[in-house]
C-alpha cells in the first residue's frame, strides 16, 4: 500500500504563504505577565502565650505605634492588632496621638513628685528679690518690647478711589466701499 504523503488538500496548503510579515493574517495575542507574586504572610489570629507577652512587653516601648507595625513585627493579623491597640489603651501602656489616623505612641510619664511652692505662690516678704523663674506680679507694669529694626514701618491703607464712570466709545465710522 502507497503512502498518502502526496496528498495535500488540507486548507493550510491551498493558500499560498505571504512573504514578509506585513499585511493582514492573525497577529500573535499578546501574554500579559502575571506580575511578581507576594509571598502570602501567615500571621496569627489570635493570641499565643509567647506574642500576648511579646505584646505586653515591647509594645509600650515603641516611639510609634500603628496597626501595620503590629502586625509586622508580631506577626499577627490586622483585626488581631486593633484589638491589641484597644487593649494597651484601656491598660494605659500607651496614649493616642490621633485615634482617628490609628496612630498611638508610648506614654509619656510625668513627673508625680510633689508640687514644688512656687515663690509666686508662697507669701512673699517685703524688699526679698523676686526668683528667676517666678512669674511676674501682677501689679509691676508689663513690659513693652522694641520693634526689631530690621522690620519695615507698616503702610496705612490710603482710601479707595470712586470708580470714574466710564466713557462712551465714539461711534466707529464705516469704511468707504474698495474700489475695483
Amino acid at each position: 500500500m502507497p503512502a498518502k504523503a502526496a496528498k495535500t488538500t488540507s486548507k493550510s496548503a491551498a493558500k499560498p504563504a505571504k512573504s514578509g510579515g506585513g499585511g493582514g493574517g492573525k497577529a500573535k495575542k499578546k501574554k500579559w505577565s502575571k506580575g511578581k507574586q507576594r509571598e502570602k504572610l501567615n500571621n496569627l489570629v489570635l493570641f499565643d502565650k509567647a506574642t500576648y507577652d511579646k505584646m505586653l512587653k515591647e509594645v509600650p516601648g515603641y516611639k510609634l505605634i500603628t496597626i501595620s507595625i503590629l502586625s509586622e513585627r508580631l506577626k499577627i493579623g490586622g483585626s488581631l492588632a486593633r484589638k491589641a491597640i484597644r487593649e494597651l489603651l484601656a491598660k494605659n501602656l500607651i496614649q493616642a496621638v490621633a485615634p482617628s489616623g490609628g496612630i498611638y505612641t508610648k506614654v509619656i510619664k510625668k513627673e508625680t513628685a510633689a508640687p514644688a511652692v512656687t515663690p509666686a505662690a508662697a507669701p512673699a516678704k517685703e524688699g526679698a528679690a523676686p526668683a528667676k523663674d517666678a512669674a511676674p506680679a501682677k501689679d509691676a507694669a508689663p513690659k513693652v518690647e522694641a520693634p526689631a529694626k530690621d522690620a519695615a514701618p507698616k503702610k496705612e491703607a490710603a482710601p479707595k478711589k470712586e470708580a470714574a464712570p466710564k466713557k462712551e466709545a465714539a461711534p466707529k465710522k464705516e469704511a468707504a466701499p474698495k474700489k475695483a
